[in-house]
């Protein structure tokens, strides 16, 4: 059956119906039938639906006598469709079919049902060979998730769009993804303890070298209990600023106890004290009035515990991992966003050039531009979920949204797709700002003594017969306290 579907899942097949038609005759829906009484043995195994080249050519050799040469090249003929050379061959498959005992009449519509499927066909050795590594997938998928997802995440770690996909995936497959961590991460994306954890190397400004310093000193010594053993054991190279700073900024610190403002505000100064005593002691200097024995002391900064806001801790994740991981602007509006949009963004790519539809996400980066008039035109990313894109306003949508148009915010978009060879692009006509808080909530209170299955199932009916965005809570009271 993957063998099958590799092979039908194609845009002929796909467009031909052909897809459908197996799966009716597959699952009992529709009749199995055969064009030829001696094709039930060459076709059995697709309900009678010529899907493989190669039964183009038990077909050509089985009708009408072709040998296997023979069989080849009018399945090369068929691929290419060349006038000339169909006819050479339509009359060559009539002569021998006749010749086999069927009918002309009969030999010429069973040479138009094979061409007609051989546009389509595909070739069965490839499928099969592509449908074992469907199955291998799928296997390692189904049995070890966090170690697969975290192998493609590495895969696909230079492509942010990509990433963001198999984010979601995980997301949807229940499994964590966690930010990057001095203590979990190795170089790329990795399965600890079924979650799966960021690689150090995805964060801005942090090299493989020096992710290679801070594992190696972790497997040799054990892991780091705070920052200021962190940055007293690894290696001096480790410990540039801007490297710290992007480690801090998209959480690799957090499993040490350490808020991310905290740390970001006390950093420099146990750096900066950190390296110089370091450097002194690696040169044989110790302290001035000590004696030679006495080691310069070392100074300890205990940062604070105040956090960042949320949306500013996530625009900094974003800044230094591209995506959003440890949370997302739009969690918890899922369902009031998917009422409001006709598509996901990674659903543009399979829209028709020119669709209208309706997407929503994250404003991303922002770029200006000017027409020869001086008009202004904006190009801005817009992420959900599952994926980015990116979105054109000319002058017209401009003028009347472009205030709307800000980092971090986040819009409902309608517009047509434009599609760009392999790119996908999203030209705006009419933007909105949707009003939206996750935190709107119903709550209903009812004593547990009173949640009859008569009462249970007409609460269920009401909330089922009036869907919204709007969580509901149900809080169920008693002389035990709610729940």
């Amino acid at each position: 059956h993957l063998t099958a579907l590799n092979a039908l899942y194609r845009p002929g097949p796909l467009g031909a119906g052909m897809h459908t038609e197996y799966a009716d005759r597959k699952n009992g829906k529709s009749d199995v039938t055969y064009p030829h009484p001696e094709l039930e043995e060459i076709l059995a195994d697709t309900y009678g639906i010529m899907v493989f080249q190669e039964q183009v050519m038990q077909t050509a050799q089985k009708v009408a006598g072709f040998t296997m040469a023979e069989a080849d090249r009018l399945r090369k003929a068929m691929g290419k469709k060349i006038a000339s050379v169909m006819a050479a061959e339509e009359e060559k498959f009539i002569a021998g079919s006749v010749a086999h005992g069927t009918d002309a009449a009969h030999a010429k519509e069973l040479f138009g049902f094979i061409e007609h499927f051989a546009g389509y066909g595909f070739n069965k050795s490839h499928s099969a060979a592509y449908a074992l590594v469907a199955y291998q997938t799928a296997w390692l998928k189904a049995h070890y998730p966090a170690e697969y997802m975290a192998a493609l995440l590495t895969a696909v770690k230079r492509d942010k769009d990509r990433t963001a996909l198999y984010l979601h995936e995980c997301r949807q497959m229940g499994l964590r993804v966690l930010v990057p961590d001095v203590n979990r991460s190795e170089t790329d994306f990795s399965a600890v303890d079924g979650d799966i954890t960021f690689g150090m190397s995805a964060v801005r400004n942090v090299g493989e070298a020096v992710v290679d310093s801070i594992v190696e000193e972790r497997k040799a010594e054990g892991e780091y209990v705070s920052f200021s053993d962190f940055v007293n054991r690894v290696d001096l190279a480790v410990l540039n600023k801007r490297t710290i700073d992007s480690l801090i900024k998209a959480g690799a610190f957090d499993s040490l106890g350490h808020s991310r403002r905290g740390l970001f505000e006390t950093y420099l100064d146990t750096l900066d004290a950190t390296i110089t005593r370091r450097r002194a002691e690696e040169m044989g200097q110790y302290s001035l009035f000590g004696g030679g024995d006495d080691p310069i002391e070392e100074i300890e900064v205990v940062p604070p515990d105040h956090q960042w806001d949320k949306k500013i801790q996530l625009v900094f994740e974003k800044e230094m991992l591209g995506l959003y991981v440890s949370d997302h602007p739009l969690f918890g509006l899922e369902t009031a966003m998917r009422t409001m949009c006709t598509s996901t963004v990674p659903g543009l790519w399979e829209r028709e050039d020119k669709e209208k539809v309706t997407v929503g996400g994250v404003v991303g980066s922002i770029t200006r531009r000017f027409t020869k008039n001086g008009d202004p035109i904006l190009f801005f990313v817009l992420e959900d979920l599952e994926g980015a894109t990116e979105v054109v306003a000319f002058p017209k949508v401009v003028a009347e949204y472009g205030p709307l148009v800000r980092e971090d915010a986040i819009l409902v978009v309608t517009g047509r797709v434009d599609h760009r060879g392999d790119d996908v692009k999203f030209i705006a006509q009419s933007l909105r700002e949707p009003e939206l808080s996750a935190d709107e909530m119903v709550r209903l209170r009812v004593p547990a003594a009173r949640l009859s299955k008569n009462v249970v199932d007409r609460l269920r009916a009401a909330l089922l017969n009036h869907p919204g965005a709007i969580p509901v809570y149900l809080h169920m009271t008693s002389e035990n306290g709610e729940k």
